[in-house]
């Protein structure tokens, strides 16, 4: 499966509410996506893609990167966020200004004002990668919502409710394509089904996704 640029784009603009809080913003990122691109090449270029494990010694299959203030870190000893990158050292990558932008753009949208992220976990799926039913439950203030960017491959993105045995939607996503969850949505079980082999031409056989988050 081949994508051109226009292929792997949502590109008429739409919006769907998938839940009370939570909202599908169709092809929202596609008008920056190589300004959004060319930011994150600089921020992986400080602190590059890594196969993070849980603390029960799982080594998860999509690649992770943060940029910000705080960043979200898996080992043995649990999941948290920190402000040093433990590979390097050093502090996070700063929040690029785009990022900022189309985050609180993407939020009021959805309707949360003055939305101010001061983290960002960038995920990188592979083919055959896949991220499990979760909850973003790491962040201390739960009344600021998540913006979840995708840009490349399209997948498969799971959207349940506040219980696992809730059965999830599955939701198409493409590039350029955003999704807001907040208020009473905010602790929706989440996740992607394995990732398809394709190529898309502005990102490669791979897709890229930035959860931007209030963690502090």
């Amino acid at each position: 499966m081949t994508m051109d640029l226009f292929d792997g784009a949502s590109t008429l603009e739409a919006q769907e509410q998938l839940a009370p809080g939570a909202m599908l913003l169709r092809g929202f990122a596609v008008t920056d996506e190589r300004e959004l691109l060319g930011a994150l090449a600089e921020v992986i270029a400080q602190a590059p893609f890594r196969h993070m494990v849980t603390p029960g010694g799982f080594r998860m299959s999509v690649g992770m990167s943060n940029c910000g203030a705080l960043g979200w870190i898996t080992d043995e000893s649990g999941y948290r966020y920190g402000p040093i990158d433990p590979l390097s050292g050093q502090p996070w990558p700063a929040l690029p200004e785009v990022f900022l932008r189309l985050a609180a753009q993407a939020a009021e949208r959805a309707g949360f004002s003055r939305f101010v992220p001061d983290a960002c976990l960038i995920n990188r799926y592979e083919p055959g990668s896949r991220l499990s039913l979760h909850q973003d439950k790491n962040e201390r203030d739960f009344g600021e919502p998540i913006v979840s960017v995708s840009l490349g491959l399209p997948a498969v993105f799971l959207f349940g409710g506040s219980r696992r045995s809730l059965p999830p939607r599955r939701i198409g996503l493409m590039h350029g394509d955003v999704v807001v969850w907040g208020g009473p949505a905010r602790l929706s079980y989440h996740g992607v089904l394995p990732l398809k082999e394709g190529f898309h031409s502005l990102v490669g056989a791979q897709r890229l996704n930035l959860t931007l988050r209030k963690a502090g």
